[in-house]
């Protein structure tokens, strides 16, 4: 059963090179057809079911002019709901005391803020720029209305050092906001950065730094490999138990019965009703091997019984599990098979060993 939906706004909130779509944000009849188009299709393959978590993301959906953003939230009317999270992705520099009225006024309950650094030799970098006196404000403002807030961390930029990190992660304690997500910055293949040399840091760096992490936010619960929070992310939850989410929007991807979809990321294609670009039907072994390689980025990894009630597999039999669970790698509690603390950070190498395995075997 379907309980979750994402929704992909993908305008930004100034002109920047690394987005496609930049030049539409100043072009008000662009966003409005968007928002035109998005309706249609969530009204087109909304089947009606009960929604308990929404998330809207993308560019920058706070950079929308209130008129916007307001044709955008009635939108979301469309979804019946229950108990529901309700997660709006903001940016600093276009989030406003009249934007936090209008959302808290539809709804929304969580804010994540991609603050991503407060260092001044990387804002521009990473294409931010707030200061940390504007991120404090706009926090205070945003308390007023909404408190549970997340707040995004890059780390391990190239020339970023442990002293300049233990900064940026004082500053974020200092605004006690209740979740934390953090993304050590990987250069991939085919990316603006890559393409201008930018290359990672040193593997033992980005592992102190990730120690470092680690032990400055040891009040918060560690509940996912990236996520620290005095509560845990319903929405992000849904990805990691491999649960079914619809996705709408440009770029959008969803997961629906055996089926995993990712929408087409042209403009004119989107706005001429021409939504799906992908559909990938999932056999089982794929949605196993899934399962596991979502499930254990959790710090308590996989619970056994509700494996076994969703695939029919005693997760033990699996001489994958049994050999990693031998090696010390994996620990097997009561409960949960999850990765042992002192293998977090390779855990890459771990979830490696549950691709293309035959699970049908264990059935």
């Amino acid at each position: 059963m379907v309980k979750a939906v994402y929704i992909h706004i993908p305008f930004c909130s100034d002109i920047c090179t690394y987005c496609d779509f930049c030049k539409y944000y100043y072009n008000e009849s662009f966003v409005n057809k968007y928002l035109v188009s998005l309706e249609k299709e969530i009204r087109s393959i909304y089947k009606g079911e009960v929604i308990e978590t929404l998330y809207i993301g993308g560019g920058t959906p706070s950079c929308l002019n209130l008129k916007q953003l307001e044709k955008l939230l009635k939108i979301t009317k469309i979804f019946k709901t229950n108990n529901l999270e309700f997660t709006f992705e903001a940016n600093i520099e276009s989030i406003d005391e009249a934007k936090v009225k209008l959302i808290k006024n539809y709804g929304v309950n969580r804010i994540s803020l991609g603050v991503q650094t407060f260092n001044e030799r990387f804002l521009t970098f990473l294409n931010r720029h707030h200061t940390k006196e504007m991120v404090t404000e706009k926090i205070a403002m945003i308390k007023k209305y909404i408190d549970n807030i997340n707040v995004d961390l890059i780390y391990a930029i190239l020339g970023e050092t442990l002293e300049e990190l233990n900064n940026d992660l004082d500053i974020i304690l200092d605004l006690k906001v209740k979740h934390i997500s953090t993304y050590s910055l990987m250069i991939e293949k085919n990316t603006i950065l890559y393409n201008h040399k930018i290359k990672n840091i040193d593997e033992d760096l980005d592992f102190k730094m990730y120690e470092l992490i680690m032990k400055r936010l040891k009040d918060f619960e560690h509940y996912e490999i990236s996520n620290f929070g005095q509560y845990k992310c319903r929405h992000n939850l849904t990805y990691w138990n491999n649960e079914e989410y619809y996705g709408f929007g440009l770029g959008a991807s969803g997961y629906i019965g055996n089926v995993r979809y990712t929408n087409t990321k042209s403009l004119n294609h989107y706005l001429n009703d021409n939504y799906c670009y992908d559909r990938e039907s999932l056999s089982f072994n794929e949605k196993v091997e899934n399962a596991f390689i979502l499930g254990l980025r959790k710090i308590k990894g996989i619970n056994k019984d509700s494996f076994y009630r969703k695939y029919k597999i005693n997760i033990l039999d699996i001489s994958e599990v049994l050999n990693l669970i031998n090696d010390g790698k994996l620990i097997n509690d009561k409960e949960n098979v999850y990765i042992n603390p002192k293998y977090l950070y390779v855990n890459n190498d771990i979830l490696i060993d549950f691709m293309g395995v035959d699970y049908e075997k264990y059935v």
